[in-house]
Protein backbone atom coordinates (compact mmCIF):
# COMPACT_ATOMS: atom_id res chain seq x y z
CA UNK A 1 0.00 0.00 0.00
CA UNK A 2 0.89 3.54 -0.85
CA UNK A 3 1.23 4.72 2.91
CA UNK A 4 1.99 8.13 2.12
CA UNK A 5 -1.00 8.36 -0.50
CA UNK A 6 -3.16 6.91 2.02
CA UNK A 7 -2.04 9.30 4.94
CA UNK A 8 -2.98 12.52 2.59
CA UNK A 9 -7.17 11.09 2.97
CA UNK A 10 -6.95 11.87 6.45
CA UNK A 11 -6.56 15.38 7.37
CA UNK A 12 -6.68 14.99 10.96
CA UNK A 13 -3.15 12.96 11.04
CA UNK A 14 -1.47 16.47 10.02
CA UNK A 15 -2.07 17.51 13.11
CA UNK A 16 0.37 18.72 16.05
CA UNK A 17 -0.72 17.73 19.84
CA UNK A 18 1.21 19.74 22.32
CA UNK A 19 3.72 20.56 19.38
CA UNK A 20 4.19 17.08 18.71
CA UNK A 21 3.32 14.96 15.58
CA UNK A 22 0.18 13.47 16.00
CA UNK A 23 0.20 9.34 16.82
CA UNK A 24 -3.26 7.94 16.30
CA UNK A 25 -3.25 4.26 18.00
CA UNK A 26 -6.91 4.77 18.96
CA UNK A 27 -8.74 2.77 16.20
CA UNK A 28 -10.64 0.42 18.30
CA UNK A 29 -12.35 2.81 19.84
CA UNK A 30 -12.88 5.09 16.50
CA UNK A 31 -10.92 5.22 13.28
CA UNK A 32 -10.24 8.51 11.31
CA UNK A 33 -12.27 9.73 8.60
CA UNK A 34 -10.56 10.13 4.77
CA UNK A 35 -11.70 13.04 3.28
CA UNK A 36 -13.98 11.35 0.42
CA UNK A 37 -16.39 9.88 3.38
CA UNK A 38 -16.82 13.73 4.88
CA UNK A 39 -17.22 15.37 1.15
CA UNK A 40 -19.82 12.94 0.96
CA UNK A 41 -21.45 13.61 3.49
CA UNK A 42 -21.45 17.68 3.17
CA UNK A 43 -22.47 16.92 -0.20
CA UNK A 44 -25.49 14.98 0.73
CA UNK A 45 -26.62 17.73 2.94
CA UNK A 46 -26.11 20.74 0.55
CA UNK A 47 -27.26 19.04 -2.40
CA UNK A 48 -29.89 16.25 -2.24
CA UNK A 49 -31.14 16.39 1.57
CA UNK A 50 -34.55 15.58 1.89
CA UNK A 51 -36.47 12.61 3.80
CA UNK A 52 -36.85 9.68 2.13
CA UNK A 53 -38.95 6.65 0.80
CA UNK A 54 -41.88 8.21 0.44
CA UNK A 55 -41.68 12.11 -0.85
CA UNK A 56 -42.79 12.13 -4.62
CA UNK A 57 -40.56 14.89 -5.61
CA UNK A 58 -37.01 14.79 -6.69
CA UNK A 59 -34.47 15.59 -3.65
CA UNK A 60 -36.39 12.84 -1.71
CA UNK A 61 -35.81 11.05 -4.62
CA UNK A 62 -32.61 11.14 -5.47
CA UNK A 63 -31.81 10.73 -1.58
CA UNK A 64 -34.00 7.28 -1.36
CA UNK A 65 -31.81 6.08 -4.52
CA UNK A 66 -28.43 6.67 -1.80
CA UNK A 67 -29.29 5.54 0.88
CA UNK A 68 -31.16 2.30 -0.72
CA UNK A 69 -27.82 2.31 -2.86
CA UNK A 70 -25.51 2.90 0.02
CA UNK A 71 -27.79 -0.77 1.53
CA UNK A 72 -26.67 -2.34 -1.74
CA UNK A 73 -22.89 -1.37 -1.35
CA UNK A 74 -23.21 -2.92 2.53
CA UNK A 75 -24.74 -6.05 0.73
CA UNK A 76 -21.89 -6.59 -1.66
CA UNK A 77 -18.84 -5.91 1.22
CA UNK A 78 -20.41 -8.32 3.56
CA UNK A 79 -21.74 -10.69 0.83
CA UNK A 80 -25.08 -10.59 2.12
CA UNK A 81 -27.63 -12.78 0.12
CA UNK A 82 -29.95 -9.97 -0.40
CA UNK A 83 -30.99 -6.52 1.24
CA UNK A 84 -33.52 -7.45 2.48
CA UNK A 85 -31.01 -9.00 5.05
CA UNK A 86 -29.04 -5.53 5.64
CA UNK A 87 -30.28 -3.75 8.46
CA UNK A 88 -29.48 0.13 9.09
CA UNK A 89 -28.93 1.13 13.11
CA UNK A 90 -27.00 3.50 15.08
CA UNK A 91 -23.90 0.91 15.45
CA UNK A 92 -23.01 -1.97 17.00
CA UNK A 93 -24.33 -1.90 19.98
CA UNK A 94 -28.03 -1.04 18.74
CA UNK A 95 -28.29 -4.00 16.36
CA UNK A 96 -27.30 -6.67 19.47
CA UNK A 97 -29.74 -4.81 21.31
CA UNK A 98 -31.83 -5.43 18.89
CA UNK A 99 -31.11 -9.41 18.36
CA UNK A 100 -31.29 -9.63 22.38
CA UNK A 101 -34.89 -8.11 22.55
CA UNK A 102 -36.40 -9.15 19.21
CA UNK A 103 -35.16 -13.02 19.82
CA UNK A 104 -35.81 -13.19 23.50
CA UNK A 105 -39.03 -12.10 23.55
CA UNK A 106 -39.80 -14.46 20.66
CA UNK A 107 -37.65 -17.69 21.42
CA UNK A 108 -36.91 -17.78 24.52
CA UNK A 109 -38.18 -18.41 28.35
CA UNK A 110 -37.42 -18.60 31.51
CA UNK A 111 -34.22 -21.08 32.55
CA UNK A 112 -33.15 -20.89 28.93
CA UNK A 113 -29.87 -20.04 28.50
CA UNK A 114 -27.41 -17.74 25.96
CA UNK A 115 -23.64 -18.48 25.47
CA UNK A 116 -21.35 -15.88 25.37
CA UNK A 117 -17.65 -15.41 26.36
CA UNK A 118 -15.17 -14.19 28.40
CA UNK A 119 -13.74 -11.48 26.29
CA UNK A 120 -16.98 -9.58 25.61
CA UNK A 121 -17.43 -5.95 25.10
CA UNK A 122 -20.22 -4.88 27.68
CA UNK A 123 -22.44 -4.31 24.63
CA UNK A 124 -22.56 -7.83 24.57
CA UNK A 125 -23.31 -8.75 27.76
CA UNK A 126 -25.41 -5.81 29.02
CA UNK A 127 -28.24 -6.50 27.06
CA UNK A 128 -28.42 -10.36 27.61
CA UNK A 129 -28.36 -9.30 31.53
CA UNK A 130 -31.18 -6.96 30.62
CA UNK A 131 -33.19 -9.90 29.10
CA UNK A 132 -32.74 -12.20 32.16
CA UNK A 133 -34.12 -9.86 34.34
CA UNK A 134 -37.16 -9.78 32.18
CA UNK A 135 -37.88 -13.04 31.16
CA UNK A 136 -35.16 -15.03 33.99
CA UNK A 137 -32.90 -16.36 31.11
CA UNK A 138 -29.02 -17.84 31.91
CA UNK A 139 -26.41 -16.94 30.71
CA UNK A 140 -23.15 -18.91 30.17
CA UNK A 141 -19.69 -18.02 29.78
CA UNK A 142 -16.80 -19.84 27.40
CA UNK A 143 -13.61 -19.72 29.18
CA UNK A 144 -10.71 -19.01 28.16
CA UNK A 145 -7.14 -19.61 28.25
CA UNK A 146 -4.19 -17.15 29.97
CA UNK A 147 -2.95 -16.63 26.16
CA UNK A 148 -6.26 -15.01 25.55
CA UNK A 149 -7.81 -18.24 23.45
CA UNK A 150 -11.58 -19.44 23.61
CA UNK A 151 -11.42 -23.17 25.27
CA UNK A 152 -13.11 -24.71 22.40
CA UNK A 153 -13.77 -28.05 24.21
CA UNK A 154 -15.52 -25.94 27.26
CA UNK A 155 -17.38 -24.46 24.49
CA UNK A 156 -19.25 -27.51 23.13
CA UNK A 157 -20.21 -28.76 26.65
CA UNK A 158 -21.92 -25.36 27.41
CA UNK A 159 -24.93 -26.61 25.05
CA UNK A 160 -27.69 -28.31 26.52
CA UNK A 161 -31.42 -28.89 25.44
CA UNK A 162 -32.14 -24.91 27.07
CA UNK A 163 -29.34 -23.05 24.68
CA UNK A 164 -30.97 -20.79 22.47
CA UNK A 165 -28.73 -18.33 20.91
CA UNK A 166 -24.74 -17.71 21.01
CA UNK A 167 -23.84 -14.54 20.59
CA UNK A 168 -19.87 -13.72 20.42
CA UNK A 169 -17.06 -11.46 19.19
CA UNK A 170 -15.09 -12.48 15.82
CA UNK A 171 -12.27 -9.99 17.50
CA UNK A 172 -11.95 -9.19 21.22
CA UNK A 173 -11.21 -5.13 21.18
CA UNK A 174 -8.82 -5.75 24.20
CA UNK A 175 -6.99 -8.68 23.22
CA UNK A 176 -6.72 -8.72 19.39
CA UNK A 177 -7.71 -12.30 19.31
CA UNK A 178 -9.40 -13.47 16.32
CA UNK A 179 -11.83 -16.32 17.59
CA UNK A 180 -12.63 -19.01 15.37
CA UNK A 181 -16.18 -18.19 14.48
CA UNK A 182 -16.92 -20.27 11.46
CA UNK A 183 -16.01 -23.08 13.30
CA UNK A 184 -18.02 -22.13 16.42
CA UNK A 185 -21.13 -21.43 14.22
CA UNK A 186 -20.31 -25.04 13.05
CA UNK A 187 -20.36 -26.61 16.44
CA UNK A 188 -23.51 -24.33 17.17
CA UNK A 189 -25.74 -25.64 14.41
CA UNK A 190 -25.13 -29.07 14.52
CA UNK A 191 -27.02 -28.38 18.43
CA UNK A 192 -29.48 -26.39 16.07
CA UNK A 193 -28.45 -22.99 17.55
CA UNK A 194 -28.42 -19.98 15.89
CA UNK A 195 -25.20 -17.62 16.56
CA UNK A 196 -24.53 -13.47 16.53
CA UNK A 197 -21.27 -12.70 15.81
CA UNK A 198 -19.92 -8.75 17.32
CA UNK A 199 -18.29 -7.92 14.18
CA UNK A 200 -17.10 -4.22 15.43
CA UNK A 201 -13.30 -5.26 15.45
CA UNK A 202 -13.04 -7.18 12.43
CA UNK A 203 -15.08 -5.43 9.72
CA UNK A 204 -12.14 -2.99 9.42
CA UNK A 205 -9.45 -5.71 9.79
CA UNK A 206 -10.22 -8.70 7.54
CA UNK A 207 -12.57 -10.09 4.80
CA UNK A 208 -16.12 -10.94 5.67
CA UNK A 209 -18.71 -13.08 4.40
CA UNK A 210 -21.42 -13.43 6.22
CA UNK A 211 -22.95 -16.39 4.19
CA UNK A 212 -19.59 -18.44 3.82
CA UNK A 213 -19.44 -18.15 7.57
CA UNK A 214 -23.26 -19.19 7.99
CA UNK A 215 -23.66 -16.69 10.66
CA UNK A 216 -27.30 -16.19 11.68
CA UNK A 217 -26.66 -12.61 12.53
CA UNK A 218 -23.43 -9.87 12.13
CA UNK A 219 -23.26 -6.59 13.44
CA UNK A 220 -21.00 -3.65 12.97
CA UNK A 221 -20.19 -0.12 13.50
CA UNK A 222 -19.45 2.37 10.75
CA UNK A 223 -17.04 4.50 12.89
CA UNK A 224 -14.84 1.80 13.00
CA UNK A 225 -14.64 0.75 9.68
CA UNK A 226 -13.25 4.77 8.15
CA UNK A 227 -17.24 5.73 8.18
CA UNK A 228 -19.42 8.08 10.01
CA UNK A 229 -20.34 8.07 13.57
CA UNK A 230 -24.41 6.94 14.59
CA UNK A 231 -24.35 4.59 11.81
CA UNK A 232 -23.82 0.66 11.47
CA UNK A 233 -25.85 -2.52 10.05
CA UNK A 234 -27.38 -5.60 11.48
CA UNK A 235 -26.77 -8.71 8.93
CA UNK A 236 -29.47 -11.14 9.30
CA UNK A 237 -30.43 -14.15 7.67
CA UNK A 238 -33.82 -13.68 5.98
CA UNK A 239 -35.48 -16.65 7.56
CA UNK A 240 -34.48 -15.26 11.17
CA UNK A 241 -35.39 -11.47 10.55
CA UNK A 242 -39.08 -12.76 9.71
CA UNK A 243 -39.47 -14.60 12.93
CA UNK A 244 -38.07 -11.63 14.71
CA UNK A 245 -40.92 -9.07 15.95
CA UNK A 246 -40.21 -5.38 15.02
CA UNK A 247 -37.34 -3.59 17.47
CA UNK A 248 -39.74 -0.20 17.50
CA UNK A 249 -42.62 1.22 16.93
CA UNK A 250 -43.37 4.27 14.60
CA UNK A 251 -43.00 5.52 10.97
CA UNK A 252 -41.32 3.55 8.21
CA UNK A 253 -41.56 0.06 9.55
CA UNK A 254 -45.96 -0.11 9.14
CA UNK A 255 -47.73 -0.90 6.72
CA UNK A 256 -50.58 0.15 7.53
CA UNK A 257 -52.50 1.41 10.80
CA UNK A 258 -55.72 2.20 12.67
CA UNK A 259 -56.52 2.59 16.36
CA UNK A 260 -57.28 -1.39 16.21
CA UNK A 261 -54.20 -3.36 14.20
CA UNK A 262 -50.79 -2.01 13.20
CA UNK A 263 -49.50 -4.09 9.93
CA UNK A 264 -45.83 -3.85 9.58
CA UNK A 265 -43.79 -3.42 6.89
CA UNK A 266 -41.79 -6.15 4.79
CA UNK A 267 -37.61 -6.10 5.52
CA UNK A 268 -35.72 -4.52 6.37
CA UNK A 269 -37.94 -2.01 6.75
CA UNK A 270 -39.89 -3.58 9.91
CA UNK A 271 -37.00 -2.95 11.78
CA UNK A 272 -36.13 0.95 10.62
CA UNK A 273 -38.63 2.82 12.75
CA UNK A 274 -38.54 6.78 12.01
CA UNK A 275 -36.40 8.89 10.03
CA UNK A 276 -33.02 6.86 8.70
CA UNK A 277 -30.18 8.67 8.90
CA UNK A 278 -29.87 8.50 5.12
CA UNK A 279 -27.05 10.90 5.18
CA UNK A 280 -25.06 8.36 7.41
CA UNK A 281 -25.28 5.53 5.12
CA UNK A 282 -23.98 7.42 2.54
CA UNK A 283 -20.97 8.05 4.37
CA UNK A 284 -20.61 4.55 5.23
CA UNK A 285 -20.99 3.22 1.65
CA UNK A 286 -18.21 5.33 0.82
CA UNK A 287 -15.83 4.61 3.79
CA UNK A 288 -16.65 1.02 2.34
CA UNK A 289 -15.89 1.66 -1.17
CA UNK A 290 -12.69 3.50 -0.18
CA UNK A 291 -11.69 0.49 2.51
CA UNK A 292 -12.84 -1.81 -0.69
CA UNK A 293 -10.54 0.56 -3.24
CA UNK A 294 -7.37 -0.22 -1.20
CA UNK A 295 -7.97 -4.04 -0.82
CA UNK A 296 -9.09 -6.17 2.12
CA UNK A 297 -5.71 -8.70 1.35
CA UNK A 298 -3.93 -5.85 1.28
CA UNK A 299 -5.08 -4.17 4.85
CA UNK A 300 -4.80 -7.45 6.01
CA UNK A 301 -1.11 -7.87 5.60
CA UNK A 302 0.21 -4.43 6.44
CA UNK A 303 -2.25 -5.14 9.39
CA UNK A 304 0.09 -8.25 10.07
CA UNK A 305 3.30 -6.76 9.24
CA UNK A 306 2.60 -3.62 11.59
CA UNK A 307 1.23 -5.83 14.80
CA UNK A 308 3.97 -8.11 14.86
CA UNK A 309 6.74 -5.12 14.69
CA UNK A 310 4.74 -3.41 17.34
CA UNK A 311 4.48 -6.99 19.45
CA UNK A 312 8.31 -7.48 19.08
CA UNK A 313 9.22 -4.34 19.99
CA UNK A 314 7.10 -3.80 23.26
CA UNK A 315 8.29 -7.07 24.39
CA UNK A 316 11.95 -5.19 24.45
CA UNK A 317 10.84 -2.98 27.03
CA UNK A 318 11.81 -3.94 30.73
CA UNK A 319 8.49 -4.87 32.54
CA UNK A 320 6.72 -5.17 29.48
CA UNK A 321 3.34 -7.31 30.23
CA UNK A 322 1.63 -7.87 26.81
CA UNK A 323 -2.30 -9.37 27.21
CA UNK A 324 -3.22 -11.40 24.65
CA UNK A 325 -0.60 -13.88 22.96
CA UNK A 326 -3.39 -15.95 21.04
CA UNK A 327 -1.88 -17.66 17.72
CA UNK A 328 -4.22 -15.49 15.54
CA UNK A 329 -4.06 -11.90 16.22
CA UNK A 330 -5.52 -8.59 14.85
CA UNK A 331 -3.89 -5.35 14.90
CA UNK A 332 -4.98 -4.65 18.54
CA UNK A 333 -2.59 -4.86 22.00
CA UNK A 334 -2.97 -4.35 25.77
CA UNK A 335 -0.33 -3.94 28.15
CA UNK A 336 0.98 -2.85 31.16
CA UNK A 337 4.80 -1.36 31.96
CA UNK A 338 5.66 -2.36 35.47
CA UNK A 339 3.70 -0.90 37.90
CA UNK A 340 3.19 2.32 36.13
CA UNK A 341 -0.67 2.87 36.24
CA UNK A 342 -2.06 2.18 32.62
CA UNK A 343 -3.76 6.03 32.93
CA UNK A 344 -0.14 7.68 33.95
CA UNK A 345 1.05 5.56 31.13
CA UNK A 346 -1.98 7.07 28.71
CA UNK A 347 -2.01 10.48 29.90
CA UNK A 348 2.03 10.74 29.72
CA UNK A 349 2.10 9.47 26.03
CA UNK A 350 -0.90 11.82 25.27
CA UNK A 351 1.70 14.84 26.09
CA UNK A 352 4.18 13.47 23.41
CA UNK A 353 1.41 13.57 20.67
CA UNK A 354 0.56 9.74 20.98
CA UNK A 355 -3.36 8.77 21.40
CA UNK A 356 -3.70 5.44 23.24
CA UNK A 357 -6.90 3.99 25.20
CA UNK A 358 -6.79 3.50 28.83
CA UNK A 359 -9.01 1.73 30.97
CA UNK A 360 -11.00 -1.81 31.37
CA UNK A 361 -11.91 -0.74 27.60
CA UNK A 362 -15.52 -1.95 27.99
CA UNK A 363 -15.14 -5.44 28.99
CA UNK A 364 -14.47 -5.85 33.09
CA UNK A 365 -15.41 -8.99 33.57
CA UNK A 366 -12.39 -9.88 30.87
CA UNK A 367 -10.11 -7.66 33.15
CA UNK A 368 -11.12 -9.43 36.37
CA UNK A 369 -10.20 -12.84 34.57
CA UNK A 370 -6.79 -11.36 33.68
CA UNK A 371 -6.80 -9.71 37.35
CA UNK A 372 -5.69 -6.54 37.00
CA UNK A 373 -7.86 -3.43 36.54
CA UNK A 374 -7.12 -2.06 33.11
CA UNK A 375 -4.45 -1.77 30.33
CA UNK A 376 -3.19 0.52 27.73
CA UNK A 377 -4.23 -0.62 24.60
CA UNK A 378 -3.00 0.66 21.57
CA UNK A 379 -4.90 -0.41 18.12
CA UNK A 380 -3.73 0.13 14.47
CA UNK A 381 -5.48 1.35 11.43
CA UNK A 382 -4.22 1.28 7.59
CA UNK A 383 -2.85 4.64 7.72
CA UNK A 384 -0.62 3.90 10.65
CA UNK A 385 3.60 2.97 9.87
CA UNK A 386 5.74 1.69 11.38
CA UNK A 387 7.75 4.52 12.69
CA UNK A 388 4.88 5.70 14.49
CA UNK A 389 5.66 2.33 16.37
CA UNK A 390 8.97 3.30 16.80
CA UNK A 391 7.70 6.78 18.74
CA UNK A 392 5.48 4.61 20.45
CA UNK A 393 8.19 2.37 22.14
CA UNK A 394 10.24 5.65 22.84
CA UNK A 395 7.33 7.19 24.17
CA UNK A 396 6.84 4.33 26.38
CA UNK A 397 10.47 4.17 27.31
CA UNK A 398 10.31 7.73 28.78
CA UNK A 399 7.94 7.09 30.89
CA UNK A 400 8.99 4.48 32.14
CA UNK A 401 12.10 5.81 33.01
CA UNK A 402 10.39 8.90 34.91
CA UNK A 403 9.21 6.15 37.06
Amino acid sequence: MDITKIRADFPILSREIYGKPLVYFDNGATTQKPRCVVDAIVEEYYSVNANVHRGVHFLSQQATELHEGSRETVRQFVNAHSTSEVIFTRGTTEAINLVAFCFGEEFMNEGDEVIISTMEHHSNIVPWQLLAARKGITLKVIPMTDQGELLLDEYEKLFSERTKIVSIAHISNVLGTINPVKEMIETAHAHGVPVLIDGAQSVPHMQIDVQDLDADFFAFSGHKVYGPTGVGVLYGKEEWLDKLPPYQGGGEMIQSVSFEKTTFNELPFKFEAGTPDYIGTTGLAKALNYVSAIGMDQIVAHDQELTAYAMQRLKEIEGMRIFGEAEHKSSVISFLVGNIHHFDMGTLLDRLGIAVRTGHHCAEPLMRRLGIEGTVRASFGLYNTKEEIDSLIDGIERVRKMF
